[in-house]
């Protein structure tokens, strides 16, 4: 064998040891995981996205839910949303102003090592949706699909920079709807009353996470006893059983904002404040942020002077005189309102051309995910009406107030499985295009 035949044989063997690795690692959960948990945590290293800015007191590390945290932690209980001693709130959903005040009571309010240990908590959450988003993908279309929209969700940087720069809820509240949503397609094959039992817990833990989440709640279940029915499987006793977990989640939460506000509030309050954010004098589909109580010194008076749930009621008597002073402008606000929740809200950047490819990555994803959806319900994928009425119910609350990038994270695992499977049709019509030709 000459020098170059030895080359050749080289590199082929090569080739096949790494297609080798490939096809082993390609469906293992646990390289998915690893690799991009290993990514995400090497990244808040290398680029320091544990350095907080210490500006107006360290606001930026959590906002409202670092206040919360910190307050807690430093044994003033659930308030303080905005830094100022103003008392008990309600403003924030509980789950993770508690997993904060957890961390700052180990590693130090605002210090470092805590920003390190909850951007490393997020990175965990992002990691493991790669799981759910795998065993919807096979179930709804195929492993190839899985393995691409999996893998894609493990390696695309968009993803990770909600889990690595920001302590907030979203990533959890990815990983628990795509959890949701797996679990509700696969109560038709189930049987007895533990899958009820999971479903009640995790839509429990869901609402203590993000309020929003909970949109999704009836088409999910009312999906599961369909599918239940269908099969003549009896679903009554789950459903039931369902509901009292769901509510035995949420009660004593509940009951807390009842005794500490004097007011039923099933678990956050400040819709009125949000909604007046997004309408009002100069509204333009937008948060209009200036008018924040972090940002408007008078709106911040305003908050402490008359207290938590007042202020609320005051801003939402504003914002509903605006919507019906005037309906059809209303709906002109929730149609641009629409367009940059699924486009991306306009001025991401200084830099005009950077927000202009940024909001362009934004809309190919959307235009994907929305033609891969109308392509799936064209073939009648078993499944994709669940991914249907999740675009379509999740999203809705945005349309009322004001949109965000980091609003359509929650449900980016499932834009990525749809924009992965029209991609996956579109190399299935190309190949079989070219074998036509030959």
């Amino acid at each position: 064998m000459d020098a170059q035949s030895a080359v050749a044989a080289r590199r082929t063997g090569t080739l096949n040891r790494l297609l080798d690795l490939w096809a082993r690692i390609r469906t293992s959960f646990f390289w998915m995981v690893a690799i991009a948990l290993f990514l995400r945590v090497g990244w808040i290293i290398v680029a320091h996205t544990y350095r907080f800015k210490a500006a107006d007191n360290n606001f930026g590390f959590g906002w409202e839910m670092g206040r919360i945290g910190a307050a807690i932690a430093s044994g003033h209980g659930f308030a303080n949303p905005f830094g100022t001693s103003t008392g008990a709130t309600a403003w924030e959903s509980p789950l993770y102003p508690y997993l904060i005040a957890t961390v700052f009571h180990f590693f130090g309010i605002y210090s470092h090592a805590s920003a390190f240990v909850l951007l490393s908590i997020n990175s965990v959450f992002s990691s493991l949706t790669c799981i759910p988003i795998f065993l919807i993908a096979r179930r709804i279309f195929s492993e190839k699909v899985a393995v691409g929209s999996a893998w894609t969700w493990a390696l695309l940087p968009y993803v990770m920079f909600w889990c690595t720069r920001w302590v907030w809820e979203t990533s959890l509240s990815a990983l628990l709807m795509a959890v949701i949503l797996w679990l509700a397609l696969t109560m038709e094959d189930r049987d007895g009353i533990r899958p009820w039992i999971e479903f009640g817990l995790l839509w429990g833990i869901a609402a203590l996470n993000s309020t929003v989440l909970i949109s999704f709640l009836p088409a999910s279940g009312l999906w599961a006893w369909y599918r239940r029915v269908k099969l003549g499987k009896k679903s009554f006793a789950g459903v039931l059983v369902a509901s009292m977990i769901f509510v035995a989640c949420v009660a004593p939460w509940t009951v807390r904002n009842y005794r500490t506000l004097g007011k039923f509030i099933f678990v956050r309050d400040n819709f009125g404040a949000e909604l007046r954010l997004g309408n009002g004098p100069g509204a333009d589909g937008t948060w209009m942020q200036y008018l924040h109580p972090t940002q408007d010194l008078y709106a911040m008076r305003q908050y402490e002077s008359m207290g938590e749930l007042p202020y609320i009621a005051m801003r939402k008597r504003q914002a509903l005189d605006y919507i019906e002073a005037d309906y059809s402008r209303f709906a002109i606000l929730c149609l641009k309102r629409f367009i940059y929740f699924w486009a991306g809200p306009p001025k991401l950047s200084q830099i005009w051309w950077l927000a202009e490819v940024k909001n362009s990555l934004f809309l190919a994803s959307s235009v994907l995910m929305f033609w891969g959806l109308g392509r799936a319900l064209r073939k009648h994928k078993p499944g994709v009406w669940l991914l249907f009425w999740l675009m379509l119910f999740y999203p809705a609350i945005y349309y009322i107030v004001f949109p965000g990038q980091r609003y359509r994270h929650p449900i980016e695992p499932e834009i990525t499985i749809l924009g992965i499977y029209l991609l996956n049709e579109a190399e299935k019509k190309t190949l079989s295009a070219k074998s036509g030709a030959d």
